[in-house]
């Protein structure tokens, strides 16, 4: 039984991936302090739309500007996200990123669309499964990679007031200075979350957010970025939400000492 619930759950991977795949897609690769968050699988629901503002401060970042990107030293970001559910199944979601930088001012940053399609509940898994996509353009001030592709499988899963989510994702650079390096520039960024109820109201967990190498090369070590956010998730009501967390980086590289604030509101349209 055991063997056959987890061939149903890889089985359902494959076919999310390859949906995923053919999507005509096309997403920035590196904001990662623009939009920190683990996904989990459920999608908003039919007829439903959520509005969430993501603010981030990066406390110790880049203090040089390295080709045209500008240093993210004490940067402030941004994100406006509109996410609307169009079935039981599928919903899209849209980001406008802006940044307040101390070598830029305050700038509009760039823009992304993201479809996400989830398992239906008649496939009875024992794990929620979702796999998203993001795309749209981005200002070379901001990335090096104008353009790119990324691939988002969510897995996630509650067992009583615990609960975990997965989120593996592969992002590869379509136009700008990553483009045209096959498999060895698909890059993979895996970030993860688990969280313990600890009543009604209030969650406290960590999430975890890596950069480890392309999908055939692991980087070296110095060169990889792992950082941990032990957070707090508060559920004032359905329709509403709110999550803090500070980032320490614990190995590798990149910016770390970052504060990251998500509040989100459910709306019936």
């Amino acid at each position: 039984l055991v063997l056959a619930e987890m061939h149903r759950v890889a089985s359902a991977c494959c076919i999310f991936c390859l949906t995923a795949f053919w999507l005509p897609v096309a997403a920035i690769g590196a904001q990662e302090n623009y939009e920190i968050q683990v996904y989990g699988a459920k999608t908003v629901d039919k007829g439903f739309t959520v509005f969430e503002l993501h603010s981030n401060f990066t406390g110790n970042g880049s203090r040089s500007i390295a080709g045209t990107v500008l240093p993210s030293n004490r940067a402030l970001h941004e994100t406006v996200e509109i996410t609307h559910g169009f079935s039981d199944i599928f919903e899209v979601g849209f980001y406008l990123f802006s940044t307040a930088n101390p070598a830029g001012g305050w700038q509009f940053v760039g823009s992304h669309i993201r479809p996400r399609i989830r398992a239906p509940d008649s496939w009875r898994l024992p794990v929620g499964l979702s796999v998203s996509s993001e795309f749209g353009p981005v200002s070379t001030k901001y990335d090096a990679n104008s353009w790119g592709v990324e691939l988002r499988p969510i897995i996630d899963q509650t067992l009583g007031d615990f609960y975990w989510a997965f989120n593996p994702t592969v992002g590869w650079a379509l136009k700008g200075a990553d483009a045209g390096k096959g498999v060895s520039g698909m890059i993979f960024n895996p970030s993860v979350k688990v969280q313990w109820n600890l009543s009604k109201l209030v969650g406290a967990g960590v999430e975890y957010y890596g950069t480890t190498g392309s999908i055939n090369r692991l980087a070296p070590s110095a060169e990889q970025s792992h950082i941990i956010y032990p957070s707090l998730d508060f559920d004032f009501s359905e329709n509403w939400e709110f999550n803090i967390g500070y980032g320490v980086r614990v190995a590798g590289t990149g910016d770390h000492d970052i504060v990251k604030i998500i509040i989100g509101r459910r709306f019936p349209f």
